[in-house]
């Protein structure tokens, strides 16, 4: 029997996987945090709104799957783009080495001899736009004010590189799993042609660093629809989109691309993550998925980022279906 990361580098790379790759199970998430994250801290579910590190205020109601930027009239950080370095200021990361070493030890428990070391990294560039801004003014200035839009991408990257590089020098992550919502259910939020000006470049030198120092996988989380941008995932290094919702026909796009880029994801949380759905109705669902999608370049699993569920046991009951279909179809 393959050990986890040795079936999921089978599942990836085409090869002879003894089993489906059971969700998030290749992943060893480096928790505990660092010196930045510690500081940039959101609200738990049900908790007071609570402003972000980046001065974002973010909220977290009872009955959501996460915390999200409030976006009120008196809570949008970036009220006027053309003045943008008056409201966005970057969170320093120049902390002595000393104290981005305690928290070494959170990286040293994972066992890489059975999953990949991995750092998560949220929000994304393109969330951090509409963070600042609310997503209407987001998508409207990538098209009134492209230049000064593009500033703030750079301002970004820059911050990203300089905080990737402190991740790989005191943590050494074998895996990233970064966090940018392109899209929703249906369609991406801005064209190819614009995703390709603004955002290819910028992830280009992002994933590209990691891939330079050591990271050996770029799993991208995108719960949505974005088919039409898969080519240039492929462009820019990811090797896992995790969230590729039942929308993007993940059948085709595997056939299609399977050899240089992996779909995590298919079993959408607005059809299976609901407090009346049946275990009869996630079998269904699970063994659909697995027979269309088939047993290379392909990890099943629920599309929103990271694991767990809304209402409680659904993570757990579509883990054991897929469980169940390995036996069926890995003989």
């Amino acid at each position: 029997m393959l050990t986890i990361k040795q079936n999921l580098l089978e599942t990836i790379k085409g090869g002879n996987p003894d089993r489906f790759v059971n969700q998030y199970e290749y992943l060893g998430f480096i928790n505990g945090g660092n010196p930045y994250a510690v500081r940039n801290l959101r609200p738990d579910m049900g908790a007071p709104d609570r402003v972000n590190a980046w001065g974002v205020t973010y909220s977290f109601p009872v009955g959501t799957p996460g915390p999200f930027p409030v976006h009120k009239p008196d809570t949008i950080l970036c009220k006027d783009i053309t003045k943008w370095r008056d409201y966005i200021k970057a969170p320093k990361l120049d902390y002595p080495d000393s104290e981005w070493l305690e928290y070494k030890h959170f990286a040293d428990e994972i066992d890489t001899n059975e999953v990949f070391s991995t750092y998560f990294i949220a929000p994304g560039i393109f969330e951090q736009l509409h963070n600042f801004q609310g997503v209407d003014g987001a998508l409207i200035n990538l098209y009134e004010e492209p230049e000064y839009t593009q500033e703030i991408i750079d301002f970004l990257v820059d911050w990203e590189l300089e905080y990737a590089e402190k991740l790989c020098k005191f943590y050494h992550p074998e895996a990233i799993f970064h966090h940018d919502d392109w899209g929703s259910y249906r369609s991406s939020f801005m064209s190819p042609e614009m995703f390709k000006e603004f955002l290819v470049p910028a992830y280009k030198k992002i994933y590209g660093y990691y891939k330079e120092h050591g990271v050996q996988l770029i799993v991208h989380h995108s719960d949505s629809y974005a088919a039409n941008l898969v080519e240039d995932m492929i462009d820019i290094g990811i090797d896992i989109w995790q969230g590729a919702a039942s929308t993007n026909n993940n059948p085709e796009l595997i056939k299609k691309y399977g050899s240089k880029i992996s779909i995590m994801g298919d079993l959408d949380n607005s059809v299976l993550d609901k407090g009346d759905i049946t275990r009869e109705e996630i079998a269904q669902i699970v063994r659909h998925s697995c027979e269309s999608c088939g047993t290379k370049y392909f990890i099943p699993c629920l599309i929103r980022g990271l694991s767990g569920s809304t209402y409680p046991g659904v993570y757990e009951a579509v883990s054991e279906e897929i469980d169940k279909m390995s036996k069926e179809m890995f003989k």
